[in-house]
């Protein structure tokens, strides 16, 4: 079932529901831990798993010469793999991530029949991160820079147009597309306007709805739903929520995310004398932060959970 599909019904019965990103395993690492996190949110009405794609890495191994041999790695491979062994496992939609990042247009197409032939009918597009080490974004010679573009392949690829054309006749593929939308603007936007103008272009494209990046302040959420309706997006848009964890996000958090933390939020965790201590601040914050838009009328919540549940747990009893 289409995620659009899901928030529909979310919103016609009145019943509030929620997603989960989750991360590939480390390379040389089982299923078992991704299941074991899973296992525990089954009960409540978790409709979607995200996952994510992580891109290549550099590593330099030293040769017998001394010389330094660069090889090129992933750590994380495996997303397509892990998808469909969580669809089969609980019958549960699950939403690959798909990257233009290291990735050429065949590659993506390849990617795309895979999951079309495992009956997984949901992405997520994303331009992904720089290269590690590198400040600007480096494009594949034969892929894509911005997200909007891996948008409109994706869509022509639901109406039968291969990267050549190579193919006449052929079954459509029926993927509903994701895209990221930014509360707090994109890193490297100039400005707010900007952005927005660049998710309108990911919507025009053929996207089918927006699950935001995330964000501890309500007010910014919803002030980013009302802008982006201003200017004619209409799609379903699903807020993303972290639950704090660690006192060393205070900083890792801006850093890597580019979000700003509320005030509020930054003293009771500077009054927090443990971890554990944080993240119990941390699931009071998102509990209090889904109530709040569910009563604004959100039917559905996005949760980045880095794989790591037993707090999800906690707050999705409070609000499901």
């Amino acid at each position: 079932m289409h995620i659009t599909e899901l928030f529909r019904q979310a919103v016609e019965k009145g019943s509030p529901c929620f997603s989960v990103e989750f991360l590939p395993p480390l390379k040389g690492e089982g299923t078992q831990r991704i299941f074991e996190g899973l296992d525990p949110l089954i009960e409540f009405p978790l409709v979607s798993v995200n996952v994510t794609y992580h891109r290549e890495d550099v590593k330099y191994v030293e040769r017998e010469n001394g010389l330094l041999e660069r090889h090129t790695v992933r750590r994380r491979p495996g997303t397509v793999g892990i998808s469909a062994a969580i669809n089969h496992r609980y019958g549960i939609e699950v939403v690959p991530h798909l990257i233009c990042g290291g990735q050429s247009r065949y590659d993506i197409e390849d990617a795309l029949i895979d999951l079309d032939f495992l009956g997984i009918h949901n992405v997520l597009a994303l331009r992904g991160d720089n290269l590690r080490g590198e400040h600007s974004f480096r494009v594949h010679p034969s892929g894509h820079g911005h997200a909007s573009e891996l948008v409109a392949q994706v869509a022509q690829m639901n109406q039968g147009v291969f990267v050549d054309g190579e193919v006449e006749q052929c079954h459509n593929t029926d993927f509903c597309i994701g895209v990221a939308g930014y509360p707090e603007k994109h890193a490297e936007s100039p400005n707010m306007e900007e952005d927005l103008r660049r998710l309108k272009e990911k919507i025009d494209a053929g996207a089918h709805y927006i699950v935001t990046q995330m964000s501890f302040d309500n007010q910014r959420i919803l002030k980013f739903i009302e802008r982006c309706r201003a200017i004619g997006i209409q799609v379903p848009i699903i807020p993303g929520l972290k639950p704090f964890a660690t006192q060393s996000q205070l900083t890792m958090l801006p850093q890597i995310f580019h979000v700003d933390l509320p005030q509020a939020l930054v003293q009771e965790v500077e009054q927090c004398r443990t971890n554990a201590q944080v993240r119990e601040l941390g699931v009071e914050w998102a509990i209090a932060q889904g109530r709040e838009l569910m009563a604004a009328g959100v039917p559905m919540l996005h949760f980045y959970t880095m794989g790591k549940t037993d707090n999800m747990v906690k707050i999705a009893k409070a609000l499901f």
